[in-house]
């Protein structure tokens, strides 16, 4: 686990200054030095880089200049990093192991660029996965991508962004959904259900998405609710805005199943587990959705932690404070210090995660922001 509740976690923040992310590649082994989060592994042992490749042609996601920072950064203390996700539930490129990597090799994700292999965690079809038994609320047993609980250590590398789903996207949602297996996702969007509104186009591009086929498209869409999956991303790919999704619980369970997964894995990883979140191009949707979005802020920098309430908070409070990027579809009242991921997806309260979180013990909201130092940037470059 994390941070006891009610104390003070550490979150360290390497912000970006002069607008250009050379400054971050830069710095990025003193970010891993001074948060402590290069000590989850020790000589000899393998460590987890929890990645998210990108959605063909999506470019939101951690770029391979970044990961080679830290791949050599574990490299050189003798220990052995991997590059690793999960299949997705839906039909992108990333939905079986050999498309997922093909993905990543596209996306840069080469053994040559990064210095570290690419393993998917859940093999080949997204059905190779190991059980967690463990007590929460909503769920015992949790179902997660086999090499996870192989690797002797974890290292969450996420790209901070809105989600359509759970408000945002951050170290909890790169763990709790992103190390799960099919059968781990399928599980947490077990009470998701969208429906077609009338302002549907029938141009059918959400029915060759569905992973199950549960859409038919005549005059509109059409959703089979009995084979639909909850996976909602439908909801995304959908140009017209015309799939929703029907909010009365879902959106709060949905992130409390999520923040379950990440108690389940930590109860067997402690001590075992770093979180880094990258605050740069921050989109209003998750990196599944296949196209390139306006960022919401001028890029913010990097933050790393051991614990993943914190940092999440952290992140999120300074997406809020930071001033909007031009081109950002948000409402005039949401332009600074406001909560722009509820403008973003007014139907969801992404700090349901954060309160779970909390109550179940894995971290804390109350954190100290630690700014690594320009003095000690400019020795450490």
């Amino acid at each position: 686990m994390s941070a006891q509740r009610g104390s003070k976690s550490k979150v360290y923040l390497l912000r970006l200054y002069d607008g250009s992310t050379d400054e971050i590649a830069a710095c990025l082994e003193l970010l891993l030095d001074k948060s402590g989060v290069g000590g989850i592994a020790t000589t000899g042992e393998t460590v987890a880089l929890k990645m998210h490749f990108g959605e063909s042609p999506e470019t939101g996601h951690v770029k391979p200049r970044f990961i080679r920072r830290i791949v050599s950064w574990f490299q050189h203390r003798g220990t052995r990093p991997f590059l690793t996700d999960t299949n997705t539930l839906y039909r992108g490129s990333r939905a079986d192991s050999v498309d997922h990597i093909r993905t990543a090799v596209e996306h840069g994700f080469t053994l040559s660029a990064v210095g570290a292999p690419v393993i998917i965690a859940d093999g080949l079809r997204g059905t190779t996965e190991a059980k967690i038994q463990f007590e929460g609320k909503l769920l015992s047993e949790a179902s997660f991508g086999h090499e996870f609980l192989k690797a002797d250590s974890l290292l969450s590398v996420a790209h901070f962004k809105g989600h359509e789903l759970s408000g945002f996207g951050g170290a909890l949602k790169n763990v709790g959904m992103g190390c799960a297996s099919r059968t781990g996702k399928l599980e947490q969007h077990s009470t998701t259900r969208p429906y077609v509104r009338a302002s549907c186009i029938a141009c059918g591009i959400c029915s060759p998405w569905c992973p199950v086929g549960a859409i038919s498209v005549r005059e509109q869409a059409v959703i089979d609710d009995k084979t639909c999956i909850g996976c909602a991303e439908c909801v995304v790919v959908c140009p017209a805005g015309a799939i929703g999704i029907r909010w009365d619980e879902t959106a709060d369970i949905f992130q409390m199943k999520m923040v379950e997964y990440v108690k389940a894995i930590a109860s067997v990883r402690r001590g075992r587990i770093g979180y880094i979140n990258f605050i740069t191009d921050v989109h209003p949707l998750c990196d599944c959705y296949g196209t390139k979005k306006h960022a919401i802020v001028r890029d913010v920098g990097v933050v790393a932690s051991l614990d993943p309430v914190a940092i999440d908070q952290a992140s999120y409070d300074l997406v809020n404070e930071a001033p909007v990027a031009p081109g950002a579809e948000l409402s005039d009242v949401y332009r600074r210090g406001s909560d722009k991921f509820r403008d973003l997806h007014p139907d969801v309260d992404p700090t349901v995660q954060l309160r779970y979180g909390e109550e179940l013990g894995i971290g804390s909201r109350d954190y100290e922001l630690i700014e690594i130092a320009e003095s000690a940037r400019s020795s450490a470059g």
